[in-house]
């Protein structure tokens, strides 16, 4: 009898090394039919607070304005704070056939854990697998459409989302975002280890609350210590790096839910960068 035959589909209780134990496992999830995303770009870091979601948002606000067809999946199930930035009030709707992601005022498609809860001030007290369970259905479930480039906001650290998402998500590439602390250079070898572990490519590194710049006489003081994103990014071999100051209006406006008027060019470059790696 062949081995086929004898097999129970249970592979922890088998010792026999047949194809389906030792061929590689493609765990990548089909988007729903009605989705289409080019690129997928997710935003991480190996700390909580030091801005991935306003890099996040920022980057879908910059593609978004160069006419591409943007969106963000807010895979920060615990902590969203995308629907807040962007002042979305409204619910996601649906039906058998789907999940609809809601459009913010410049047509950005946005999914979030806190567009599907009546009370958005309610705590998501969810296990690590349920979590991943939940982001894993925002890529198979919601009808994005065609979109050219998504952005994923992360949770922080490299536990169950972040490995469901690499495995589970066609990611081309991923942002790590950082502050100046020297601490944040173990942090960030943390991000990238794990990106060179499960084979996604480093893009950027992009430096949060690098500086505040008097708006008086424009000097430029390191609050937080000596940059340190350069080194790091020599260090790992990251090919693009960015800074980002302290800027009270972007807090004000983030606030206000109308992050989309936001007027900054900081993450130009880092835009140019992605138009140069993946095309118009």
């Amino acid at each position: 009898m062949s081995e086929s035959e004898n097999c129970n589909h249970d592979c922890s209780s088998c010792g026999s090394n047949c194809s389906s134990r030792t061929s590689p496992q493609d765990l990548q999830a089909k988007p729903h039919e009605g989705t289409h995303v080019k690129h997928v770009i997710a935003i991480v870091s190996g700390k909580g607070g030091v801005g991935k979601s306003l890099v996040t948002s920022l980057m879908a606000v910059q593609m978004q304005r160069r006419g591409f067809k943007t969106a963000i999946l807010d895979a920060d199930i615990t902590g969203p704070s995308i629907p807040k930035a962007f002042g979305i009030n409204a619910h996601a709707t649906g039906d058998e056939s789907g999940i609809n992601p809601v459009d913010t005022k410049t047509g950005i498609k946005v999914m979030s854990m806190n567009l599907l809860l009546e009370d958005p001030g309610a705590p998501v007290v969810w296990r690590g697998p349920i979590i991943a369970g939940a982001v894993k259905q925002f890529w198979t479930d919601v009808l994005w459409g065609d979109i050219d480039y998504m952005f994923v906001d992360m949770p922080p650290g490299t536990g169950d989302v972040p490995l469901t998402v690499f495995q589970s998500l066609p990611v081309d590439g991923i942002l790590i975002v950082t502050s100046p602390q020297e601490l944040v250079s173990m942090i960030v070898e943390k991000a990238y280890n794990m990106s060179e572990m499960l084979s996604i490519p480093v893009l950027g590194l992009v430096e949060n609350m690098s500086y505040f710049e008097c708006p008086n006489c424009h000097e430029k003081v390191e609050i937080f210590g000596p940059s340190h994103v350069e080194e790091s990014a020599k260090k790992f071999e990251i090919p693009h790096t960015a800074k980002l100051p302290i800027d009270p209006n972007f807090a004000s406006l983030c606030d206000k839910g109308d992050i989309e008027s936001y007027q900054s060019n900081n993450l130009s470059d880092t835009a140019n960068y992605l138009e140069g790696v993946f095309g118009k």
